[in-house]
């Protein structure tokens, strides 16, 4: 520190013992951050940006301009918009499949005659277009693109409720709707549309009746109005505490993506120059040749063109471009893209080249972590509170009480790589206890209460039709299976 620093120190100290106190622990706090590398601010760090921010307001101000960016890259860019497809069609595939849970075998099959009615056709949505499955496709779709997505309760009486099964539909918005000139109502403080209590619970939020693209073209007046939280679900991932609001998650690639891009269009125009090999003629001034038939000059000038040049000129080319290490760059690329976004980069490029069983099982096992992350996100903030809009609208219109009410929720079945030796691993943790049937035909995105079902009305029909019961205990497994093919040989 030197003993400038020291005097001065002890100068401030002496006159302004608060101050003193303040340079004493910035100077400790700087010694300690001098062990570590990265809290240094030498030229190694420049750039680098460390707001003391929460979660929030990290993306306070330019959360639209991130949606913004996002919806055009899944527009304009194809690895964006693949990168989107895997997600969706990873997470809820055909549809996370609601079943009713109930100990009355008749009264179960009632309940569930009705949700299906209502939740599996376009009677759910608020618009008639899509039925529970399409909906989840379009929130998990959005929370991608935008980082969150609003779906809003639209109760239904009288006239408006058109025979539906249960008087409610629901509503998908975009972030967009949500207000942001509000700032409090009453104790309240509303911060980005959202309402919070004095104790940081959401209580309500206030959204454009109109989408403000939407209106804006059309010359209409923006008006917002403030909706109870619990007409609305906010369904949006959440990387740290405290968090309320989404971000894309195209955010942490979108400058490698836009990078990724421009090298792709550089190398495009390599391979234009490289493929522009033309013959150029130069006339001499006693050659006699008529100039009006001579060839065309250099603004003909194209792949396998001849042409000519003005007298007394010459044109000398250099070599054409080559295009080299395309392959490995854009590979080492995309990877860190879809290491950003939490897929694999087999399943963001559709390319399979170099990979083997193990490999691809390895990164698909991580992947698939992520997406059971992501499938209980949607099934905790979505289908679940839609589930809850359920048994409220069931309480105001049906006989029995709400209580007798409650779904199982059941993901897509994921794709198994070995089927014959994975199906006979379930088997062998059934057997073993270490798993139960049902938990293992959620694994395998089917519905234990209808495959119940179903199989008893198997045997019955098969016992009334006088036929042999069957079942997985006479079937072989696939190792006894390879065993008869191959009797002589080493069963592996």
């Amino acid at each position: 520190m030197g003993w400038i620093g020291a005097t001065l120190d002890a100068l401030v100290g002496e006159f302004a013992p608060e101050a003193g106190r303040r340079r004493a622990l910035a100077r400790s706090a700087a010694k300690l951050a001098m062990n570590y590398d990265a809290a240094s601010r030498g030229r190694r760090a420049a750039g680098w940006k460390a707001p003391a921010t929460d979660a929030d307001a990290a993306a306070f101000g330019v959360r639209a301009r991130l949606r913004q960016l996002s919806r055009d890259m899944v527009r304009n860019r194809p690895y964006a918009a693949r990168a989107r497809e895997v997600v969706i069609s990873n997470v809820v595939g055909t549809g996370i499949v609601p079943s009713v849970v109930h100990e009355t075998a008749e009264v179960q099959a009632q309940i569930g005659a009705v949700l299906s009615e209502h939740l599996l056709t376009p009677a759910l949505d608020a618009r008639g277009e899509l039925d529970l499955y399409a909906m989840q496709e379009v929130v998990i779709g959005t929370v991608f693109t935008d980082g969150e997505v609003l779906a809003r309760r639209r109760i239904r009486r009288g006239k408006y409720a058109r025979d539906l099964p249960l008087g409610f539909q629901v509503e998908l918005l975009e972030a967009d709707h949500l207000d942001d000139t509000v700032t409090s109502w009453g104790a309240n403080e509303v911060i980005e549309g959202v309402e919070y209590s004095p104790i940081g619970d959401i209580e309500a939020y206030h959204l454009f009746d109109e989408h403000p693209g939407a209106a804006r073209m059309r010359g209409l007046k923006l008006t917002s109005r403030r909706v109870p939280w619990q007409d609305v679900l906010h369904i949006r991932r959440f990387d740290r505490p405290g968090q309320l609001r989404g971000v894309p998650w195209l955010a942490p690639v979108m400058m490698t993506m836009g990078e990724i891009s421009d090298y792709q269009e550089a190398q495009i125009l390599k391979q234009k120059m490289a493929a522009l090999l033309a013959a150029v003629v130069t006339y001499d001034k006693d050659s006699g040749v008529d100039p009006s038939k001579r060839l065309k000059g250099l603004e003909a000038l194209e792949p396998g063109a001849v042409v000519g040049t003005p007298e007394g000129t010459s044109v000398n080319f250099t070599t054409p471009p080559k295009v080299d290490d395309y392959q490995p760059f854009m590979r080492e690329a995309l990877g860190a893209v879809a290491m950003g976004i939490g897929i694999t980069r087999e399943s963001l490029t559709g390319d399979l080249s170099g990979t083997n069983f193990s490999s691809g099982r390895m990164g698909r096992m991580e992947m698939d972590r992520n997406v059971e992350r992501w499938q209980r996100m949607v099934i905790m903030q979505f289908c679940m509170g839609v589930e809850r809009w359920v048994r409220e609208s069931w309480a105001m219109q049906r006989v029995l009480p709400a209580e007798v009410i409650r779904l199982n929720h059941t993901p897509p079945r994921r794709p198994l790589i070995d089927p014959n030796d994975e199906i006979d691993a379930f088997l062998k943790q059934i057997d073993g206890g270490v798993n139960s049937r049902q938990n293992v035909q959620r694994t395998l995105g089917l519905d234990p209460e209808r495959i119940r079902r179903e199989r008893a009305e198997d045997a019955q029909k098969d016992s009334d039709a006088n036929l042999a019961p069957t079942g997985a205990s006479n079937l072989p497994t696939a190792r006894e299976s390879r065993a008869k093919a191959n009797p002589e040989g080493t069963v592996v």
